[in-house]
């Protein structure tokens, strides 16, 4: 998987998200991202994490062996929001 495919799965699956993806190790299974949506406002890490991970669906399971997330709130990320 790449980081863009990485980055479309989610933006797909969660309204109004933005996500930066970046394939940590260069080998298209170890990943970081940083996902903004208004979608995680009143929710906890546990939960945003979760509707990344269900985002990912099948790849989380195949493809992808390792992911770190950051996901906030436009609030919480203070005017970071990746375009």
């Amino acid at each position: 998987m790449d980081a863009t495919t990485l980055e479309r799965l989610i933006t797909d699956a969660i309204p109004g998200a933005s996500a930066k993806a970046t394939d940590l190790a260069a080998s298209g299974d170890h990943f970081e991202v940083t996902v903004i949506s208004e979608s995680f406002e009143g929710t906890s890490p546990v939960e945003q994490h979760r509707m990344v991970y269900a985002a990912l669906g099948d790849a989380m399971r195949a493809e992808i062996h390792a992911l770190t997330i950051h996901a906030m709130t436009p609030s919480e990320a203070g005017g970071a929001e990746e375009d």
